[in-house]
């Protein structure tokens, strides 16, 4: 049996094409997947993101605690409703999963985990307490809702329909929040545009929702924020990082903090440096679009496609690929597509930030 969010109802009402995501039964569109992807890239589009997991952390050591479980390092939050993102991995260094973790107060973090790994996620953390010993509680968060509002003009259409936000969202900065009555309003997102990750009682979803409608914010799927996403350079859990790569070989060692003095989950197994790394590919050739598990050709070693589209913005088909070490941007490699060797070239993401092509 599928899981269901507190917006399914909606979804089945307005004829959403409905998949199984991660156990979860969610739109992956409601008409046409290129007329979302441009509507989040030049207005105002929202996506049902309830399926992932908000828990706090509550505790006198919850600080201490996190900096030890995370890549990153809580530490530098000291503004309440600043929060930064991070994977969580395992002691041989595997990726179990990519977070977003905000601090609310000395005692009170919350992290947002993904639908599919939520329960490892748990489990994982509880183990880890449970290990040292840390005084806190952790709360998983199934009451709370989660839409995001993305685009250039999404941040206005918050505030229009919910009177009185504005002041304590506009002044939010990219990765903080702000609490409004019962809304959780976070400037994040996974689209490389403007807007809002906005948290609220699932009780108050569904009239959230068509309230943003009628303002002229469109319903998006799954397939639109997939392509949004990877057009901002952005990664996939269980595609472009898995328990089988460290955070170093999916272009995520910014997301790791080994500057500061503190031991943390996975930090001794990470110090070789990496062999294989993620860069983009953008496809030059015709005929073909970039999938998953492709060979990738290139003269210091094969590597794989971990993601592939064909993007709206760009017109062109983009992805991921993790190859070895050597490979840099700029350089000519082919992509093996039903059989044929088309030419591609490696590229730095993001390739579309607010619109505008960077390749």
């Amino acid at each position: 049996m599928l899981r269901e969010t507190p917006l399914h109802a909606v979804h089945r009402a307005a004829s959403a094409k409905m998949v199984d995501f991660g156990g979860w039964d969610m739109p992956v569109s409601y008409g046409s997947q290129i007329e979302e992807h441009h509507a989040v890239r030049r207005d105002a589009g929202m996506f049902d993101v309830s399926h992932m997991l908000p828990a706090d952390l509550r505790g006198t050591d919850v600080r201490d605690f996190l900096r030890y479980a995370l890549a990153n390092d809580v530490g530098k939050l000291t503004v309440p409703g600043k929060a930064l993102y991070s994977c969580l991995l395992r002691h041989d260094g595997g990726v179990l999963d990519d977070l977003i973790a905000y601090f609310l107060s000395e005692d009170w973090f919350r992290l947002v985990v993904n639908a599919a790994t939520a329960e490892k996620d748990i489990a994982w953390l509880t183990t880890l307490a449970a290990e040292r010993a840390s005084a806190l509680a952790i709360a998983p968060r199934r009451d709370l809702a989660m839409i995001a509002v993305q685009g250039p003009n999404a941040r206005e259409r918050v505030w229009q329909v919910l009177p009185g936000s504005r002041a304590v969202s506009e002044p939010l900065k990219p990765f903080m929040a702000a609490e409004f009555g019962e809304y959780f309003i976070a400037r994040t997102g996974y689209t490389g545009e403007d807007g809002f990750e906005v948290m609220l009682p699932a009780t108050l979803a569904a009239g959230f929702w068509h309230t943003l409608t009628a303002a002229g914010v469109r319903p998006c799927g799954l397939g639109a924020r997939d392509t949004l996403r990877l057009e901002a350079g952005m990664n996939l859990y269980g595609q472009d990082m898995t328990e089988a790569e460290n955070p170093l070989e999916s272009g995520l060692a910014w997301t790791v903090d080994t500057k500061a003095p503190r031991d943390f989950v996975g930090r001794s197994a990470i110090a070789t440096p990496p062999k294989r790394q993620l860069v983009g590919i953008l496809l030059l050739d015709k005929g073909g679009v970039l999938r998953s598990h492709q060979k990738v050709h290139s003269a210091s070693g094969e590597g794989e496609i971990t993601s592939g589209t064909f993007s709206p913005t760009l017109s062109q088909s983009i992805g991921f690929a993790r190859v070895p070490v050597g490979v840099n941007a700029g350089d000519q490699v082919e992509v093996e597509i039903r059989d044929k060797r088309l030419a591609a070239r490696v590229v730095k993401p993001p390739f579309v930030r607010q619109g505008k092509s960077l390749v």
